[in-house]
């Protein structure tokens, strides 16, 4: 495969032409696409380095997400975001995922906020999708507002030809009508999606309920804030009627099946009612192999024969958001790579070489590591006193 300009040139070219950067595999290593992982928290980078257990052990979804993770995100500083983001981006790129679309919360810096994971991903050299999760679940409207406006700046602003804006929602339960309806407002003003999670657990669902509403994709619907093209992550609470309505209506969804067997929120079996359903990890490392495991196990232990296209559907997404071709075809996005197993040999994004013989080129990962490290036991102290 020639890549030239960012963009594939020739597949199977005859010979290499003159001054060309070769890459060549081994034996058994694969040329293909750049993984996707279709919905992740990059901000969650640090986790993996002993993060300190919630006591007491939570004992449903809404007390994991009050014990560790939104605990988490308002401990976070610049200096902590960054380098969340730095190890994420390096280890997905070492695993072969070339595109990120990511969710972001740090209730304690929001403003600038998504402008770090940008730099990190453009320094780096990962595709993106950035958002700001709005929500109202610390200071109210307010605190709704500053999330919207910072997504609202961020697409205005946003100059980094790899990595794109959208409006992001944390999840309905956390969330007004009105600030609903501010989103809605705000997606159309910049002719952005949004980008939520949505009846991850029963309880978004029975909130939904309590508000009049049938469930929680009834509500955003009702209120505005999907406009077609728009990502809503994990949609486990859904029935066959909810999935068929949100694929007529143009939304993705994502699946996330080592979260949401972490979670213990259960299997989505409706979702084989969509062809637009992609594949992400919700904040565990973007290794989309491991990913592909855990959803063919869960699958095969609900019975769920649907699931196989999932694992190609981001790159139809990423078509969608980034307005071009992300096959191995000539005119193609130059996202692709050469793998061995789980690890990229080598690495392409956008014509920009990532990886090579297996090394991050674009950054010492040993210097990433030993800074994630440091920053993960000071994070965690500063965890332990939210």
């Amino acid at each position: 495969m020639l890549v030239e300009g960012g963009r594939i040139s020739e597949v199977d070219p005859e010979q290499v032409p003159a001054g060309v950067l070769l890459l060549e595999g081994g034996e058994g290593s694969e040329l293909g696409p750049g993984r996707v992982n279709a919905h992740t928290h990059i901000y969650s980078g640090l986790a993996p380095f002993s993060m300190p257990p919630p006591e007491p052990p939570p004992e449903s979804f809404v007390q994991i997400l009050e014990r560790v993770w939104w605990r988490l995100d308002r401990a976070l500083d610049a200096s902590a975001l960054r380098t969340s983001a730095r190890i994420y981006v390096a280890e997905a790129l070492l695993s072969g995922t070339s595109s990120l679309i990511d969710h972001h919360e740090s209730p304690e810096l929001i403003e600038g906020s998504l402008d770090i994971l940008a730099d990190v991903c453009r320094e780096l050299g990962v595709r993106a999708l950035l958002c700001y999760g709005a929500t109202e679940r610390n200071g109210g409207r307010v605190e709704g507002e500053r999330g919207l406006a910072e997504c609202r700046r961020f697409v205005r602003e946003n100059r980094r030809p790899l990595v794109r804006g959208a409006v992001g929602l944390h999840a309905s339960f956390t969330v007004s009508d009105g600030l609903l309806e501010a989103t809605g407002a705000t997606c159309g003003e910049l002719g952005a999606i949004c980008h939520v999670h949505l009846a991850e657990d029963g309880a978004d669902v029975e909130d939904a309920r309590q508000r009049g509403y049938a469930g929680p994709l009834e509500r955003l619907l009702t209120r505005g804030a999907l406009p077609a093209g728009s990502i809503l992550a994990h949609g486990v609470f859904l029935d066959a009627a909810q999935v068929r309505h949100a694929a007529k209506q143009g939304l993705w969804l994502v699946q996330n099946p080592r979260s949401n067997a972490g979670n213990k929120v259960g299997y989505p079996a409706a979702l084989g009612e969509s062809d637009r359903v992609a594949l992400g990890t919700d904040g565990y490392p973007a290794d989309m192999l491991a990913e592909r495991a855990a959803l063919a196990e869960l699958a095969a232990a609900h019975g769920d024969a649907t699931y196989s296209p999932r694992v190609d559907a981001g790159r139809r997404l990423m078509s969608q958001l980034f307005d071009g071709s992300f096959e191995l075809a000539p005119g193609a996005v130059a996202d692709v790579g050469v793998f061995d197993g789980p690890r990229a040999l080598h690495l392409v994004v956008g014509g920009r070489v990532v990886v090579r013989d297996g090394r991050l080129v674009s950054g010492d990962i040993d210097a990433i590591r030993d800074e994630a490290r440091e920053q993960a036991e000071r994070l965690w102290q500063r965890m332990d006193a939210v």
